[in-house]
């Protein structure tokens, strides 16, 4: 009978302590604005100048335990690449040029993360870590190279000529991290404010030029609405 008794016992502690996760867990979904400032890299002869852009960024987001959680989410946003190098004279060379390729682009990334947050009142502090794929897509699969041509000593035609050339898509793999608050104003509305960055190899979308192939960094400070489920 005792041994009944211990038993019920465990199983009513082990069902409440199911009910009280249960009831703690949470899922939202997000929908935010971010602006993407880019870093430029130098390797191999060659400069590399993202444009800084504003964004959009989707996110799925569990939180399985009170402190514990995971997410998906979707960003877009333009990712304009110039690539550019210097060639300067040499004994019996009359000129330099300054070679210019822009990339017209779109970067789309999907990424899955770990949040790590805890509940305070109606804020809910949080940080995160994950990584994913991110798509560097030329907008009309296209780049404009421009040479500009600089005389020196002997017989030389200064200026400029523009031609246009093939671009590529490129997919590279991406290390995501950030933190973050979502603030409770009604009991299933919120503002989530945030700051995520990206690191990733700098994208190779034109064969006019090799990439860089050097690690860049997007900051990207995001703010926008969550709707609790």
């Amino acid at each position: 009978m005792q041994t009944k008794w211990m038993q019920t016992g465990f199983l009513l502690v082990g069902l409440a302590t199911l009910t009280g996760v249960t009831a703690r867990a949470q899922t939202d979904v997000a929908a935010s604005l971010y602006g993407a400032f880019n870093g430029t890299t130098t390797a191999n002869g060659v400069t590399q100048s993202p444009s800084n852009a504003a964004g959009g960024l989707l996110e799925v987001r569990h939180i399985a335990k009170p402190w514990f959680g995971y997410e998906g989410t979707y960003s877009f946003n333009r990712a304009n690449q110039t690539y550019s190098e210097k060639t300067y004279p040499v004994c019996g060379v009359c000129n330099a040029s300054t070679i210019y390729t822009q990339v017209s682009n779109n970067a789309h990334e999907l990424t899955g993360d770990w949040v790590a947050s805890l509940k305070i009142r109606n804020l809910r502090p949080f940080a995160l870590a994950g990584g994913g794929v991110l798509f560097d897509v030329p907008s009309g699969q296209a780049t404009t190279t421009t040479v500009i041509t600089l005389c020196g000593v002997g017989p030389c035609t200064p200026g400029s000529t523009t031609s246009t050339t093939s671009a590529s898509t490129t997919t590279k793999p991406v290390f995501v991290y950030g933190a973050g608050v979502d603030w409770g104003l009604l009991p299933h509305i919120g503002l989530r404010l945030q700051y995520r960055g990206n690191l990733y190899k700098a994208p190779d979308l034109t064969k006019v030029f090799t990439s860089t192939n050097a690690f860049t960094h997007t900051a990207e400070p995001v703010v926008g609405v969550c709707f609790r489920l």
